[in-house]
């Protein structure tokens, strides 16, 4: 699969690979061109950031899988050197961008909060 955005890469201790776009448009290219809709998506709350991909069906994805995505979604946002930061996550079909907004911006439905520790180890 050839990949036409800049962005970080990370493996779970299970071996899936979690995706973070280093820019809006990189952003936007991850998950709607790159991510699959049963793949989960990732954002810390609130605050500006990567949108953070895990890169395999969300019915496989263990905690451990969710928090490692987390962690970087946390990592990569204004929350970096907090000793705990909010996560949205949600199955990447549930995120949709309407006509006309900015790029980096989506909207999101069903989703998911979990607390984490910003890090990429």
């Amino acid at each position: 699969m050839e990949i036409k955005c800049k962005y970080w890469e990370y493996k779970t201790e299970n071996g899936h690979i979690v995706l973070a776009g280093k820019t809006d448009y990189d952003n936007d290219y991850l998950t709607f061109k790159v991510a699959k809709p049963y793949n989960l998506w990732f954002h810390a709350k609130g605050v500006p950031g990567s949108h953070v991909v895990l890169l395999c069906n969300a019915a496989d994805a263990e905690k451990s899988d969710i928090t490692k995505a987390a962690e970087v979604a946390a990592y990569h946002s204004k929350y970096r050197t907090a000793k705990s930061a909010p996560v949205t996550y949600t199955q990447t079909g549930n995120v949709s961008k309407k006509s006309g907004m900015k790029p980096g911006s989506v909207l999101t439905r069903r989703e998911k909060t979990i607390k984490v520790i910003p890090g990429i180890d």
